[in-house]
C-alpha cells in the first residue's frame, strides 16, 4: 500500500496515516516504511529517450532497433546480471527505467547523450 501525503497538510497527512495504521490487521506482523516521495519519470521525459535519443542511434547502427539499444544503455549504465537457464547464458540489466524518478532518468539520458557522443552522435537536449 502507498499513501502520498502532500508536504503542505502536514497534520492532515499524519490523521490519514494514523488511520491507517489503526485499520491493520493485529494478527499480522507490518513493515512500515516512510521515504520521501519522488515522482516518476514524466511521459515527456519517456518519449523524448524513445523519440530522439534511440532515434538517432537507431541512424548509426543497423540491425538495431529502440528496444535492443535501450537494454544495452540499461546494462551500460546500471549493470549487468548473468542469467542461466536451458542451459544458456544471457545479460540483463539490473534496473529497468520504468521505476526511476525524474531526476534519476535526466541522469539516464545524459548517461545516453554522453555515450552516444562517445560515439560520434550527437544528440540534442530535449527542448
Amino acid at each position: 500500500m502507498n499513501i502520498h501525503l502532500p508536504a503542505l497538510r502536514s497534520f492532515v497527512a499524519t490523521e490519514r496515516v494514523q488511520k491507517v495504521i489503526a485499520a491493520l490487521s493485529t494478527g499480522k506482523a507490518w513493515d512500515i516504511v516512510i521515504e520521501e516521495y519522488k515522482p516518476k519519470r514524466s511521459e515527456q521525459q519517456n518519449r523524448y529517450l524513445w523519440g530522439v535519443c534511440y532515434a538517432e542511434l537507431m541512424k548509426v547502427l543497423p540491425g538495431w532497433d529502440a528496444e535492443d539499444i535501450h537494454e544495452y544503455m540499461l546494462g551500460e549504465h546500471f549493470g549487468w546480471e548473468t542469467i542461466e537457464g536451458m542451459g544458456r547464458k544471457r545479460l540483463r540489466p539490473l534496473r529497468r527505467s520504468s521505476r526511476l524518478n525524474k531526476q534519476e532518468f535526466a541522469d539516464f539520458v545524459a548517461f545516453v547523450q554522453k555515450k552516444a557522443a562517445e560515439h560520434g552522435v550527437f544528440i540534442p537536449d530535449a527542448e
